[in-house]
């Protein structure tokens, strides 16, 4: 089979790689010809474990190219993705301009029958409008060439990403002919030897399946979020008040650890677009829109904290450890780091940061307003507070002596309740988390 994966970015880059690994000629397409350039040179434009290995391995072997033209790539393909960035809006509904440019090239360049793949997140009853703009391409051509919309939404998490693909606990696939579903489900066959069910739908079907899921998991944090705040008021222990909801098999223990907010891709956009589709068709997720409320309110948590302890932050020098939304990945959209260095460096206060793989990304995105370590112990140095933002495996067991020579103040502010409130207490370390009173 040829496969073309037109978009580099986190989706495309981690679809096309894992479909060469099992063997299957891939081309990834994408505009930036930098980005393509540095590609075959081996430099990858995100940080994935195990993904860089992947890359090098298929590209050496043949089975994975990169391009800059789509024209030259799509002729003879078996099956298109999709993967292009759906940024939301300044509405929250998501901007398809990039998706329906793809679906015209393709359908000013195709030779034969193809499966056009939506693997981006898309609003339900984008597949039609792609099925649109290639028959709009085609008639201009003056050509009849037969072909199939497919939506096969991705449930990849980041940091995780290429085991997500490789051992999928589902694949999600929406159809409109008997045809598309063979060729798909031949695609797809190499990844459900071990019996990860592939679940055929319709089109709208899928679509909507990548929200719904999203937004349930995004309730999920904001209910537990939500919950904690309630906790710290009452004088409950959250982190109790989790193990003991997490039992329950009908809720579990995934995504119910409080903290200060999710961040990333998926879960803001997906909710912020889902709300819009829904109002767009006259109904209001008033669920969803609590959701949304409560995660940005979330982000703020720690700042007020710090705030209600020193008062004026004025002058004052705060250590940060983390700046990626979560471990294992150097994606900071929509991360609860951004909302709270902007908080600081606006109440007059400054920031030095470490995190093991997202330094390079904060550059670009906060820029000098903060200064940044080498290491996570040479950005305590003379600071009033450390602030443990993101909750990476390297900052879980520190040397808690040297953590107090390099700080100001023996003062930890953990948004995501990585240490022992009852360690921290023995070590004279005054700690404050969520969803717990402070242990001073």
């Amino acid at each position: 089979m040829k496969i073309v994966v037109v978009g580099t970015g986190y989706v495309g880059l981690v679809t096309g790689t894992c479909l060469a690994d099992v063997g299957i000629d891939v081309i990834c397409v994408d505009v930036d010809a930098k980005k393509i350039e540095n590609l075959k040179n081996g430099i990858l434009p995100i940080y994935e474990p195990g993904l860089e290995k992947l890359v090098h391995r298929n590209f050496d072997k043949g089975r994975l190219q990169f391009s800059t033209s789509l024209p030259e790539s799509i002729p003879g393909a078996d099956v298109a993705f999709i993967a292009v960035g759906t940024p939301p809006g300044e509405d929250g509904s998501a901007d398809l301009q990039y998706v329906l440019a793809v679906a015209r090239e393709i359908g000013e360049n195709m030779n034969d029958y193809g499966v056009i793949v939506t693997k981006s997140t898309v609003p339900v009853g984008t597949a039609a409008k792609v099925k649109n703009e290639i028959n709009q391409a085609l008639a201009r051509r003056n050509k009849e060439i037969p072909f199939d919309v497919a939506s096969n939404p991705e449930f990849l998490k980041e940091g995780a990403a290429v085991n997500d693909f490789m051992k999928p606990d589902r694949i999600v696939i929406g159809v409109e002919s008997e045809r598309a579903k063979q060729v798909l489900d031949k695609l797809y066959h190499p990844f459900t030897l071990n019996g990860h069910p592939v679940i055929f739908m319709d089109v709208p079907s899928a679509e909507m399946t990548k929200y719904a899921a999203n937004a349930m998991l995004a309730t999920k944090i904001s209910f537990m979020n939500d919950i904690a705040n309630l906790c710290e008021i009452m004088g409950a222990d959250v982190n109790l008040v989790r193990k003991g909801i997490g039992t329950d098999p009908r809720i579990g223990n995934k995504f119910i650890y409080p903290g200060i907010g999710y961040g990333g891709s998926c879960f803001p956009k997906d909710v912020k677009a889902l709300i819009r589709t829904a109002r767009e068709n006259g109904h209001e997720m008033r669920i969803l829109q609590a959701v949304e409320d409560v995660n940005e309110d979330q982000k703020s948590v720690l700042f007020n904290k710090v705030k209600e302890h020193f008062g004026d932050l004025k002058g004052r020098h705060f250590a940060m450890w983390g700046l990626s939304f979560k471990p294992n990945t150097d994606d900071m959209r929509e991360a609860p780091s951004v909302v709270i260095i902007n908080q600081l460096i606006e109440a007059g206060a400054t920031v030095t940061a470490y995190d093991p793989v997202a330094m390079e990304e904060a550059k670009h995105m906060v820029g000098d307003k903060i200064s940044y370590g080498s290491d996570e112990f040479e950005a305590l140095t003379d600071a009033d507070a450390l602030l443990v933002v993101t909750e990476w495996a390297e900052f879980r067991i520190p040397d808690f002596d040297e953590l107090k020579n390099k700080l100001k103040n023996p003062l930890i502010f953990d948004g995501r309740n990585i240490f022992e409130r009852s360690q921290m207490k023995e070590l004279g370390i005054e700690y404050h988390c969520i969803g717990v009173k402070s242990n001073y």
